[in-house]
């Protein structure tokens, strides 16, 4: 594993920790029953029934995993 050979400078160091930001969030507005609902893009969802109960994971409208 590499070693650096000396002790970087604490300007250094944070001029280049300054570069990492953080990105909003990207949420997909979808109109589900009448009700609007945001959610990840690309992502499975939790389907659950009328009690709450975690039935099955859904992607795309197809069935993509038990829960």
């Amino acid at each position: 594993m590499p070693v650096p050979k000396r002790r970087k400078s604490r300007a250094n160091t944070h001029a280049r920790r300054s570069q990492w930001k953080a990105e909003p969030v990207t949420l997909v507005k979808t109109i589900e029953n009448g009700k609007t609902v945001y959610s990840l893009p690309h992502r499975a969802k939790v389907v659950t029934d009328s009690v709450g109960t975690e039935l099955y994971m859904e992607y795309k409208g197809r069935k993509v995993a038990d829960a």
